[in-house]
């Protein structure tokens, strides 16, 4: 498990002298998940780690209305970092802190994503629970840029699932890659292509909740920095070309009571608790309600269809890839449970929330998850599958804001500052692309009426 460095201010100030930081990053996150940041020069360091650095959350998306702007960044420091060379300014250093934000009273302010994920874990004692650990997934594409460095549909590479040099254009990038990572604080256990052209993933160590999901923030802003160098484009677009797989990030979750899993029983027949039963049934229940979360975009249905291996049906299994929930075959203190719907897109604090708070619910209810799906439920026709008690995923982002909006839990978790700024934003993203023409329609419709 990887763990951050315990920080004070005072080693952090002395840390910052000792390597010649001239700037320091603030960062946070918005409701859609997007990375902002205050740079702030070295000496006004000490303010910062005082909670005094204010900035105007009016512009911030989700955040507040204009006459109620101020916001501070109260940084984690435990997420204190000196950033490698290659991001040196001539003239000294950067650093980052990643950033909580509050009100001016000191209060957590209810649309941080951040905020909202720790108010979740603290439930965590309430079930008996100590720890909450995760370990992404996350996939991508490279594409290749024209002569004035824009972004092309030109794919970097025509490689396959774990093809090598030459086939493989990017490996050299992706080692690159995982070297920046790891001077981050990375521990990178593997990284290879995936199965789609110029698809790749970059998997790490499972760690806590929250320093995962800045892990993973992190890591999309490296990965972009990276392929920019090699005249390349990375996204974290779930569906960026058709006919070719989507790009997922399956989350790996656990809980833990000291340094006991939670989730690992060597007497069942799975080696499965009933904890682990019950928070998978939760997160068969609520699928419908956190999908929203999840798959945030439009382009997250056009991922989340059949023939590509990502999960339609709301089912899991053990070994079967084709459920929504899936049971690696690690036991002991690797005993995990995969939810393999969730797309890079996703905003990881708020869909670790709602995960976490539909798994806890399942414990809290005993919920079912039923028997585990061997069958391939791609092959199956509807009405075998609704016989079995599989149903589908939203077909569209409407219909999973919908879903969201309609469930007391996943409104509890996220809270309704959040749920209704998330919603207000993504229905006007739905609405506008229903308005849209597109090439599709020309060409299946215009000639015909």
């Amino acid at each position: 498990m990887v763990k951050n460095k315990e920080w004070t201010k005072e080693a952090i100030i002395q840390d910052a002298e000792q390597n010649n930081v001239r700037y320091i990053r603030l960062m946070f996150s918005d409701i859609i998940g997007t990375v902002k940041n205050v740079e702030i020069p070295a000496g006004q360091l000490k303010k910062a780690l005082n909670n005094d650095i204010a900035f105007d959350g009016s512009s911030i998306e989700g955040f507040v209305r204009i006459e109620e702007s101020d916001m501070f960044l109260v940084p984690d420091l435990n997420t204190w970092l000196v950033l490698p060379m290659h991001e040196d300014d001539p003239s000294g250093r950067v650093a980052r802190l990643i950033c909580d934000v509050h009100q001016p009273n000191g209060d957590p302010f209810a649309g941080d994503p951040r905020s909202n994920l720790r108010a979740q874990l603290k439930k965590l004692a309430d079930y008996g629970f100590t720890t909450f650990n995760l370990g992404p997934e996350p996939e991508f594409y490279l594409f290749k840029r024209d002569d004035d460095g824009r972004p092309t549909m030109e794919l970097g590479d025509h490689g396959g699932y774990f093809d090598l040099a030459p086939v493989d254009l990017q490996e050299k990038v992706r080692r690159e890659m995982v070297i920046e990572l790891e001077d981050y604080g990375f521990d990178i256990e593997a990284s290879h292509h995936e199965v789609g052209p110029g698809q790749h993933e970059i998997d790490w160590k499972y760690s806590d909740a929250l320093a995962a999901c800045d892990y993973i923030q992190t890591f999309k802003i490296l990965v972009k920095s990276v392929a920019k160098r090699h005249g390349l484009y990375a996204t974290f677009m779930p569906k960026p070309v058709y006919g070719i797989a989507g790009s997922g990030m399956h989350f790996n979750l656990s809980l833990f009571k000291g340094d006991k899993n939670a989730f690992y029983d060597s007497q069942d027949e799975r080696q499965l608790s009933k904890e682990a039963y019950h928070f998978i049934g939760g997160l068969l229940k609520y699928a419908p309600a956190y999908t929203a979360i999840c798959n945030p975009l439009v382009n997250s249905y056009k991922r989340l269809v059949d023939g590509f291996e990502a999960p339609v049906y709301i089912a899991w299994s053990e070994k079967n890839r084709s459920p929504l929930v899936r049971i690696p075959t690690a036991r002991g203190l690797s005993t995990r449970v995969e939810v393999r719907s969730i797309d890079p897109s996703a905003n990881p604090y708020l869909a670790l929330s709602v995960l976490l708070a539909a798994g806890l619910r399942g414990i809290e209810e005993e919920v079912d998850p039923g028997q585990p799906i061997h069958r391939n439920i791609y092959a199956m026709t509807r009405q075998e599958r609704y016989d079995l008690g599989i149903y589908d995923l939203p077909h569209t982002l409407g219909e999973a804001l919908k879903e969201l909006e309609d469930e007391p839990v996943m409104v509890e978790a996220l809270g309704d500052h959040i749920v209704n700024n998330f919603i207000d934003e993504k229905r006007l993203e739905f609405n506008a692309y229903n308005k849209q023409v597109t090439q599709w329609e020309i060409d299946q419709y215009f000639r015909n009426y």
